[in-house]
């Protein structure tokens, strides 16, 4: 499989990011617009914090802008949002219903360790300090 999919490294790289950014925006759409069944959650709650944060990092993992810093960003928020709001629910992610928090927490890690990639604004640009 790897001499097959090998070569396409850089592109399944770049559609997994773009990928992991829209879903994330999707959070933030929920939380600060109400949209995809969600509610409005007030600006200065947690909740609130955490759609900015959603939604701003969502978009910029999505395009490849400013991306290790945004994903590093949502990494942290992902796992403050894990351990506040699940882990005392219980010891495991199925039981405490945050294995989406807890994969959102390591996506982004990985994203932030490994840039925007190829498919990206920042490489566009040429600019891999926007990476």
């Amino acid at each position: 499989m790897r001499r097959i999919l090998g070569r396409q490294t850089d592109t399944i790289y770049g559609v997994f990011r773009i990928v992991a950014g829209l879903l994330f925006m999707f959070h933030g759409l929920q939380k600060m617009f109400g949209a995809f069944g969600g509610q409005v959650q007030p600006i200065g709650s947690l909740a609130g914090i955490a759609g900015v944060i959603e939604l701003v990092c969502g978009f910029l993992v999505m395009i490849g802008l400013f991306t290790s810093w945004a994903a590093f960003l949502a990494s942290g928020t992902m796992a403050v949002a894990y351990f506040m709001a699940h882990q005392p629910q219980g010891t495991w992610p199925i039981e405490n219903h945050g294995e989406l928090a807890a994969l959102y927490a390591f996506v982004f890690l990985y994203i932030a360790a490994r840039g925007a990639g190829p498919l990206s604004v920042a490489h566009a640009m040429r600019k891999p300090a926007l990476e």
